[in-house]
């Protein structure tokens, strides 16, 4: 997941950082430059994952005074959207932040959707499947059903990967085409395996491909000893969700391929079907 780049930040009357945030944005309204710091601050800490940040690394990665994001972390510290350790001097993402996660997936209509069309893929081919959802350049898992056959099961939920180096990125990014995709690919395409398409003009003529025969194939770029294959689910317009399929290499075949593009395919139609009657816009 990109960690959040973080522009020097100046101390402006009162203490407030006036910075980036401080700026207008869309409709000329300007930022809460507080705002804007807390979840920038949010999203390092959730990007470090379980690698817990001292207050000299999230001040330098944030550009942002010592004085200013020390009592910024005392705050958020206190409503538990950050956890401390016992010296006080290591920082983690808190438990607010899981709650409102959770809240997130429990109130949208295309999860619970999606998560009964995965629920059956699962029943009918016991492989694993997933739904994620375009953000900023990344693919979000929203839904995972692990595959019976998978020894060491673990929740992707929350997972966030390089769209370009997913079946399931791929299949989304593949729906986008000039400025739109620029927007989503980063300048250089950091390789998660030594199959990971780093090249833009080779990342394009993948895309194309996809467009061609309609499903996206991941093939190791992620991880290694995987395969997988991934559809966008066409109820918004670009599409920003799609369902996937993880295969192991050890157990797959050309036929098994057949037969995940098929069934990904009903399931896709089932849930766009039903995605039509909730008139609900992401």
């Amino acid at each position: 997941m990109p960690v959040p780049t973080g522009r020097p930040y100046e101390e402006g009357p009162g203490g407030d950082a006036a910075g980036p945030d401080s700026g207008e944005r869309d409709g000329g309204v300007r930022d809460v430059k507080s705002a804007a710091r807390t979840l920038e601050l949010l999203e390092l800490l959730a990007a470090r994952k379980n690698r817990p940040a001292r207050l000299r690394e999230l001040s330098e990665a944030l550009g942002m005074p010592r004085s200013s994001c020390y009592a910024l972390l005392r705050t958020l510290t206190k409503y538990d959207w950050v956890r401390t350790d016992a010296s006080g001097t290591l920082y983690g993402i808190g438990i607010r932040a899981l709650l409102a996660g959770t809240s997130y997936l429990d109130t949208d209509p295309y999860v619970r959707i999606a998560k009964s069309a995965l629920d059956t893929l699962g029943e009918h081919l016991d492989e694993t499947f997933h739904l994620g959802r375009l953000s900023g350049g990344d693919v979000v898992y929203l839904v995972t059903r692990e595959s019976s056959q998978y020894l060491r099961p673990r929740s992707r939920i929350g997972r966030r990967l390089p769209a370009y180096s997913a079946a399931l990125g791929k299949a989304l990014l593949a729906e986008l085409d000039g400025a739109e995709l620029k927007e989503q690919l980063p300048s250089e395409l950091a390789p998660l395996t030594e199959h990971t398409i780093t090249d833009h003009a080779a990342l394009e003529r993948d895309l194309m491909e996809i467009r061609a025969c309609g499903y996206a194939v991941d093939r190791e770029e992620n991880t290694p000893g995987v395969r997988c294959f991934a559809l966008p689910l066409r109820y918004s317009a670009p599409a920003t969700d799609a369902i996937s399929c993880s295969v192991p290499l050890a157990r797959f075949t050309p036929a098994r391929e057949t037969d995940i593009v098929t069934a990904l395919r009903r399931a896709r139609d089932s849930i766009e079907h039903a995605a039509a009657s909730i008139g609900f816009g992401i």
